[in-house]
């Protein structure tokens, strides 16, 4: 009876040492995820972290974001068609109204693909129409009310192939009532007739200086930044109005600098490298553009000859040409102007 005694009791003991031992380790693994998902915000990209989380954060697009409030108040939504220069909140927009409508249930009411990788049919017939089908209720987990429906973001839509858009206006028009559409691209004209006819279209205009600047300046004091003015100028003016491409050039620079003051060579340097690394031909077209434009020594003839072949070669390079070729075709014909009057 004693020896059984004491086996009870040391079972116990070698039952309570394992649980312990579980629970330290399941301290630990919750200690690393903890630990891992506060490094992970540390190093989050800035675009994401500074991205509006609401409408009323979103900058200097009142047109849109009166119609977005309306439509929030109203719970309704028409497809929409965001175009306009990159960097200037299109699909910042649209995921602020979306996150704003649904709350926790978002990602099972919102699609989002980026058509310049997946622009063809397959797509299409495969995970959106496949997406449109599904119903939706009209109330969230948390009771509050919600659209019936569910959005699609098509995100570089411009990129679509003809296929591909014709097989997406099929899908607008079945699956109207359980779902809604947001295409966003830079060129509303390589949008075929029929879905932009279905659509609410909003130009995005660029966004003026004084509200880039603002948002450069917020960020700065929130990252405990020092940055010069004239730095934050040339910010503004190496992005070109592009507030995503100026938000990374000032990432860039807070790590090189560290903690030291970041100038105005310092902007100069990273944003030639970055552009060096990628969109060099791009980036050489629009330099030449502003130089023609305000070229004393040119006549409108010679300036409107060269700006048509800027146009072109831009289209070329859109569609993915051989910048080599482009750029040396462009040269030409500026040679042609400058040197032999257009001769």
């Amino acid at each position: 009876m004693a020896g059984s005694t004491e086996e009870s009791l040391n079972m116990q003991a070698f039952l309570k040492g394992g649980t312990a031992g579980l629970s330290t380790s399941k301290e630990k693994s919750a200690a690393s995820t903890s630990k891992e998902s506060k490094q992970s915000k540390k190093h989050i990209p800035w675009v994401e972290k500074y991205r509006p989380r609401s409408v009323d954060d979103v900058a200097y697009q009142e047109e849109v974001v009166a119609v977005l409030k309306k439509s929030l108040q109203g719970l309704d939504l028409p497809n929409l068609l965001f175009y306009g220069p990159p960097g200037t909140g299109k699909t910042s927009t649209i995921l602020a109204a979306a996150k704003e409508l649904f709350g926790d249930i978002y990602k099972n009411r919102v699609l989002e693909l980026n058509a310049s990788d997946e622009r063809g049919i397959g797509v299409i017939r495969e995970k959106v129409k496949m997406f449109a089908q599904q119903s939706a209720s009209s109330t969230r987990p948390d009771g509050k009310p919600c659209p019936g429906f569910k959005i699609i973001i098509l995100d570089e839509a411009d990129s679509m192939t003809q296929p591909a858009q014709a097989a997406l206006r099929r899908t607008m028009e079945k699956e109207s009532k359980t779902t809604r559409f947001c295409l966003i691209c830079n060129y509303v004209s390589r949008i075929i007739e029929p879905i932009a006819s279905r659509c609410a279209k909003f130009r995005f205009k660029p966004l003026a200086e004084d509200i880039l600047c603002q948002r450069l300046k917020d960020i700065c004091d929130k990252e405990n930044i020092n940055c010069e003015p004239e730095a934050i100028k040339g910010f503004i003016y190496t992005s070109e109005g592009d507030l995503r491409k100026a938000i990374t050039y000032l990432q860039s620079a807070s790590r090189l600098k560290a903690e030291d003051t970041i100038t105005k060579a310092d902007v100069y340097e990273i944003a030639g490298k970055l552009i060096n690394d990628g969109h060099a031909a791009s980036q050489v077209i629009t330099q030449l553009h502003d130089k023609v434009v305000v070229a004393d020594e040119l006549d409108d003839k010679q300036k409107s000859v060269i700006c048509e072949k800027l146009a072109i070669v831009d289209k070329c390079l859109m569609d993915g040409a051989d910048e080599y070729l482009q750029l040396m075709a462009l040269f030409m014909t500026l040679m042609q102007q400058i040197c032999h009057g257009g001769k």
